[in-house]
């Protein structure tokens, strides 16, 4: 009997321990941030038996087998390498929780790109994620090795992730969204997209992805900052350095939504001024619109979608306008094409299907639907945003009322990054959406997304460029949080607008890894 016990416990430790060993082919750090506790490896795995059926075990260890075999197919699915000039590529698909806390809630999937210098992959390089701004929008489609990214190439492999819910980390869209036909059930499952969870399936996919699970540099852009620094709050051990470009968020409150607003409109305000001294035949321009549109039936035009076009939506041109490299230029040679030429004799004046259409299409907001819906909540733990845009904005009066300013012959000032109701009123796309937007708007509960005793003691190298004119994201309050970050290097600079990592990134990622490495003093 001794000896049959001895051969089941053989048969055992073959059928399940190896499998076992086989599905986590990389080896996990022992010591892990607690809100990550899908990362846990038991120490140990101990069978006991009073008695066996040798064939019942060996069908059990079968199944188990099966079950773990199957675990490690679908976890985490690699292509091939393929190239674009100068570089090459190679798709990584996982399939991750949707509850990173409730292994039972389902999988979703996470989509990343791995990117080296063509001729390099194979070579042992270091890994560095690029996490992109938002929130809402995929990572960037590499067509050349070009900017901060050829550069980033020379020595590292880069992985361009799509935070869950873009690109094809099962994208949420209006029609994918519309599967959920309870906006409550829209908020429980939208719940669990900021960045908490986007720094989960990064340590996620760092444990199945880099070999031995070591460390890897993050680089993030706008949002994608924001996210690197609930990383550094919350599993640093998985960082060897972390590089932000214009992507300091604001720390210290409950909901910073209203403060960083406040700042925001001001910078919003200034940026205005700065385009009409540019382009000051564009204030006359922009009141016969303002005029046109609220003259029309309903206040406004239709939109090739469907939509209207009002004078508070046409402030929107100002988020993309204003605020980036090339951004006046662009707005103004789309004013330029506001209207429909008369070919006929008393032609009714009409504002061009061009111009409408190039309108929707700098929105975006059908596209990507996330950003409007989760937008605000960007800057909420433990409290509600109570759509703080709509009330800032309303805290300045008539300053960004569009029919006051060009019946009082003031520039009509245009808006900044900012999500308002009417959104989901005039987006066809979004009006489903609607009461899932009040809801998210009105909740309370959100969890912690910074720990700010932990940034206070950070051991992890930081290097941060801060735009001093950037509208996105508020110097003074940038300044604030690099000082909450210890050992934090600095770059403040007018160089660059917040799209600097687009217009200057070769400069940008050069100048930060110096900060890093001590090529660039800080005095």
């Amino acid at each position: 009997m001794a000896a049959a016990r001895l051969r089941c416990a053989a048969a055992i430790s073959t059928a399940t321990a190896v499998p076992a060993a086989a599905a986590l082919p990389l080896p996990l750090p022992r010591r892990l941030h607690p809100a990550f506790p899908f990362l846990r490896v038991p120490a140990a795995v101990c069978l006991r038996f009073s008695s066996c059926r040798i064939p019942a075990l060996r069908r059990a260890a079968a199944a188990m087998s099966s079950l773990a075999a199957a675990a490690q197919r679908t976890e985490h699915e690699a292509g091939a390498w393929y190239a674009v000039p100068g570089l090459s590529l190679r798709d990584h698909r996982f399939a991750v929780p949707l509850d990173h806390s409730s292994p039972d809630s389902g999988d979703t999937t996470v989509f990343a790109r791995e990117v080296v210098a063509a001729g390099k992959e194979d070579v042992s390089l270091p890994y560095l994620l690029y996490l992109q701004g938002g929130p809402g929008f995929e990572s960037p489609r590499p067509t050349e090795a070009g900017g901060w990214l050829k550069k980033a190439c020379e020595d590292h492999r880069v992985v361009l992730l799509d935070q869950r819910g873009t690109g094809l980390s099962t994208p949420l869209t209006p029609s994918s969204l519309s599967q959920i036909k309870s906006s409550a059930k829209q908020v429980e499952y939208l719940k669990h997209f900021r960045a908490d969870n986007i720094v989960k399936d990064a340590e996620f996919i760092r444990v199945r992805l880099v070999p031995d699970a070591k460390p890897w540099t993050v680089l993030g852009q706008s949002y994608g900052g924001f996210c690197a620094v609930t990383y550094l709050s919350f599993a640093p051990e998985g960082l060897k350095s972390v590089l932000l470009t214009g992507g300091l968020p604001p720390l210290g409150e409950p909901c910073t939504a209203d403060t960083v607003y406040r700042a925001c409109f001001k910078q919003v305000q200034q940026q205005n001024e700065k385009y009409y001294k540019r382009y000051p035949q564009d204030i006359q321009v922009v009141h016969e619109v303002v005029r046109y549109l609220s003259e029309s039936e309903g206040g406004g035009v239709l939109l090739p979608s469907g939509g209207r076009l009002t004078p508070k939506m046409l402030q929107c041109l100002g988020l993309s306008g204003l605020g980036s490299g090339g951004g006046f230029e662009r707005l103004h040679y789309l004013l330029e094409r506001v209207w429909d030429p008369v070919l006929v004799a008393g032609a009714k004046k009409s504002i061009s299907y061009y111009f409408l259409k190039e309108f929707e299409m700098w929105l975006g907001f059908d596209q990507n639907p996330l950003y409007a819906l989760l937008h605000e909540s960007i800057y909420c733990e433990g409290s509600s945003s109570k759509w703080s845009a709509e009330k800032i904005h309303g805290e300045y009066g008539s300053l960004f009322d569009p029919i006051k300013a060009t019946e009082e012959g003031r520039a009509v000032y245009f808006t900044g990054e900012m999500v308002f109701p009417c959104l989901f009123d005039e987006i066809p796309a979004l009006r489903d959406l609607k009461d899932a937007a009040h809801l998210l708007a009105e909740k309370e509960d959100w969890p912690p997304l910074y720990d700010v005793s932990v940034l206070n003691n950070n051991k992890v190298p930081v290097a941060a460029v801060v735009y001093y004119e950037d509208m996105y994201v508020n110097f003074n309050i940038a300044k604030e949080t690099a000082s909450q970050i210890a050992g934090i290097r600095l770059w403040v600079t007018n160089e660059y607008m917040h799209s600097g990592i687009r217009d200057g990134g070769s400069h940008v990622f050069e100048h930060l890894m110096a900060l890093l490495n001590g090529k660039k003093p800080l005095f």
